[in-house]
């Protein structure tokens, strides 16, 4: 074979080697478009078995929230109640500190009147009844 021939013939060998080079590239292009759509798939799958946990996680946040607010509306209720339940306290002490004061000043009328009880100046009972 002469000079030509094998010039053809590495034309041909190096053509080949670039047309198998860019057949095995496409394939492998291909095998990692399909793995990253495998992948792709997978972790949306992943993602929607999680989405079920993150709902459950924000109904559960979203229950103690309630909660928590009826709490407190219950405490704030609880705290009228007392609220209230002292304004009644001081207003029948009041009442019972006047009726006191008023039975204390009958009675030390009484005294004062009664010629058999002796009182001091201020109309205090001094001897034992």
């Amino acid at each position: 074979m002469d000079t030509t021939g094998w010039i053809i013939v590495a034309v041909v060998v190096v053509l080949l080697v670039v047309v198998l080079a860019v057949v095995l590239g496409r394939r492998r292009g291909a095998h990692r478009v399909e793995a990253d759509r495998a992948r792709a798939q997978q972790i949306r799958e992943e993602a929607a078995a999680h989405e079920v946990e993150v709902q459950r996680r924000q109904a559960e946040a979203a229950r103690l929230d309630a909660q928590a607010r009826l709490a407190q509306a219950e405490a704030d209720a609880r705290a009228a109640d007392a609220a209230a339940m002292q304004n009644e306290a001081r207003a029948r002490a009041s009442e019972a500190t006047e009726a006191r004061t008023e039975l204390d000043e009958r009675l030390g009328t009484a005294d004062r009147i009664d010629p058999d009880v002796r009182t001091d100046p201020s109309t205090r009972r001094t001897d034992p009844a």
